[in-house]
């Protein structure tokens, strides 16, 4: 196991692949053969089950659960509370086998807030950005902000995270976009 990361007296990591740098914290509990990336940080409470790929710098807020399926990509933040669930049909008796699970990625850069939850087979875009509360049943495009139940388009978000004006141009930083396909793609011209 590599020893270049830092598991919480009180955490549990059963897990033989995570990078370098990254922390996991009290009563956190990643299991066997989950992939964690390096420099992330895994709050209190964390739940990572064993068929869930995390990307580098992510961070993992306390009681955030993330189940088999899920793929987070790189330098991702899941708010504190956020699931991700894996059966379009859970029933309490045990099934056989995984093939009913569905799988669901998140991309680079994205923004789970608080209490989210996302429904099974879903993808999440590259620098999107989930509201608190939101219940996401619908795939979100990159750079879009949604909120809601269900979770709605309600406008865009630039790469540093902040709202775009009708424009398409960030108050915060120099970046402006233009609508490509049903999402946005960086312009800056």
């Amino acid at each position: 196991m590599n020893q270049e990361f830092f598991v919480h007296p009180k955490g549990l990591c059963e897990s033989e692949t995570v990078g370098a740098g990254t922390r996991i914290w009290a009563f956190a509990h990643v299991l066997s053969g989950a992939r964690i990336g390096t420099d992330c940080n895994i709050c209190d409470a964390a739940f990572i089950e064993g068929e869930v790929v995390v990307g580098d710098r992510v961070t993992i807020k306390n009681r955030v659960q993330l189940f088999d399926g899920v793929t987070i990509g790189d330098d991702v933040f899941i708010g504190p509370g956020a699931v991700f669930t894996n059966d379009p049909n859970p029933r309490s008796k045990l099934r056989e086998g995984s093939d009913h699970l569905l799988n669901t990625t998140v991309g680079e850069g994205a923004t789970i807030g608080a209490n989210a939850t996302i429904l099974p087979g879903l993808s999440i875009g590259d620098r999107a950005m989930v509201g608190a509360g939101s219940v996401v049943a619908s795939d979100v495009p990159a750079h879009s902000l949604v909120y809601g139940s269900p979770a709605r388009h309600a406008g865009w978000v630039c790469t540093c995270g902040h709202r775009l004006d009708d424009n398409l141009q960030c108050g915060s930083c120099p970046h402006r976009f233009v609508v490509f396909k049903d999402s946005i793609v960086l312009s800056d011209s």
